[in-house]
């Protein structure tokens, strides 16, 4: 008996290895199907206006690919020179920083402008970061290589997504199958309403930075800034403070009348997006309290970075929604 629990241990202990060796593949997986669930309203939307389903998918991808190269094709020069722009200025902006008082004071304590001159300097941030040139390279491949495979498997989830979810319930005892289909769908629903939504509110939080930026007068970085701040606005939490936090340091390095109106600017645009435009537009997709939220993308955030945050409110949505229909049913039961 002790040898066959040994090797039993043994057994779990290489199949827990082998699925850790696994984790970056699993994690394209779930990416890959959270963006399917989350572009199937669309496919749904066409189909309720009377198109077949395999000519509603191929709408949606077509539409896909085509803002994708859209995107590429416009935006990335755009950005790149813009990019181009802020780096040759960087070096001015950090003098602008050294002869301001109250950075002179800090730095005077610890030191930290000296020593972010030196790195930058000697180069060996690059080597410590991205290890060379070649490990620049391979980083640019990788994440090429990963977007494509996201995308091939976004269109395949998406195109057979019935047939899986049909699979997956089958699972189910053919008693409560039709009550495991019904929690299915809502969960699956309450994704796909949550990627729209965030998708929903980077937008408007870029369209808005970039409108702002050209009137304050950043217009050469507008498109460049307001990419940044709406990839970020994805992130829960954090990722609006973070575009702001940038957007703000470079206002104040071009002029500090800019960088006190960027200050404001994203201060009250902050509130308007957690108190107006999040909950209208989160309110029919998932429907959870402000509490367990932050605590949810926290969690999220430790045990899977920034692909946790992204998944860790849906995930709350469905742990919520299968609580309140099975657990707290039974125990109101008599």
């Amino acid at each position: 008996m002790g040898f066959t629990g040994a090797v039993g241990a043994l057994i779990a202990i290489w199949l827990g290895q082998q699925i850790l060796s696994i984790t970056s593949v699993l994690m394209l997986l779930v990416v890959a199907m959270f963006l399917a669930v989350g572009l199937n309203p669309l496919v749904e939307l066409f189909i309720r206006k009377g198109v077949k389903r395999p000519v509603a998918v191929l709408i949606v991808i077509v539409g896909v690919l085509l803002a994708i190269a859209g995107f590429v094709i416009s935006m990335v020069p755009v950005i790149s020179d813009q990019v181009s722009t802020i780096s040759e200025r960087a070096p001015d902006w950090f003098k602008q920083l050294q002869n301001n008082r109250t950075v002179q004071s800090l730095n005077e304590q610890y030191g930290i402008l000296d020593r972010a001159e030196q790195t930058l300097k000697d180069g060996k941030w690059a080597n410590t970061v991205f290890g060379g040139v070649v490990g620049v390279g391979l980083a640019v491949l990788s994440a090429i290589a990963n977007t494509f495979i996201v995308i091939v498997l976004m269109l395949y989830f998406l195109a057979t997504l019935p047939k899986i979810k049909r699979f997956a319930y089958r699972f189910a005892p053919a008693s409560r199958r039709e009550r495991v289909t019904y929690l299915g769908d809502q969960i699956l629903a309450n994704v796909g309403g949550y990627v729209s939504g965030a998708f929903v509110v980077a937008l408007c939080a870029g369209v808005s930075s970039m409108i702002f930026l050209i009137i304050v007068g950043l217009g050469e970085y507008a498109v460049a800034l307001a990419v940044v701040v709406a990839l970020l606005d994805v992130i829960p939490m954090i990722g609006a403070t973070l575009g702001a936090v940038i957007v703000t340091a470079i206002g104040f390095a071009t002029d500090p009348k800019i960088g006190l109106a960027c200050l404001v600017f994203y201060v009250l645009y902050q509130q308007f997006e957690n108190y107006v435009i999040y909950p209208r537009v989160m309110a029919r997709s998932v429907d959870i309290p402000g509490s367990l939220i932050v605590v949810a993308a926290l969690v999220g955030a430790g045990l899977l970075g920034v692909v946790g945050a992204l998944l860790a409110i849906p995930t709350a949505a469905a742990i919520q929604l299968i609580v309140k229909e099975v657990f707290l049913r039974r125990q109101d039961v008599r």
